[in-house]
């Protein structure tokens, strides 16, 4: 076998060559769940969870949006995604609204209370990500950004 087919060959969980270190998947594991330990612990200073964080940063980043918009880009099923959304709402975080050209379409956007909360939360998850990035260069991040989106987009949705 030649060394090339042979490197190749490391990645692939069904190979004899398999090495988990040179797995990206296995990396990837490893960085979400130590990073998702550190959100978690910090979060919880703020009263905050990951999945209603990341809801409030969509919201923020993309303004106004429907449940089915934030589902798609939190990655999550949308039966999940409405009811945090509603929690959400009873605590005050969101506003929801019908969609003026769909009423079958609810629109959610943050209130002042969602917004004050992301600054609290910025406050006590800064220093995971002045950590998280220690050494690494800006073109080296967007390179970075840049390979994660092409897995993303190779992988199939369902």
């Amino acid at each position: 076998m030649t060394t090339a087919k042979k490197r190749v060959n490391r990645h692939n969980p069904a190979s004899q060559d398999f090495k988990k270190e040179e797995f990206p998947f296995y990396w990837l594991a490893r960085v979400n769940g130590r990073y998702s330990m550190a959100m978690e612990k910090a979060l919880k200073k703020v009263d905050m969870d990951i999945p209603r964080w990341r809801i409030l940063l969509i919201l923020k980043d993309n303004g106004s949006s429907s449940i089915s918009e934030i589902s798609t880009h939190a990655i999550a099923k949308l039966p999940t995604v409405t009811k945090i959304v509603y929690r959400m709402k009873a605590d005050g975080l969101v506003q929801t609204n019908v969609c003026a050209n769909d009423g079958r379409v609810t629109q959610v956007s943050l209130t002042e209370a969602g917004y004050q909360t992301i600054e609290q939360s910025h406050k006590v998850t800064a220093d995971i990500f002045k950590t998280s990035f220690k050494g690494l260069t800006d073109a080296q991040l967007n390179k970075l950004n840049s390979l994660l989106e092409t897995l993303f987009d190779n992988l199939p949705e369902d």
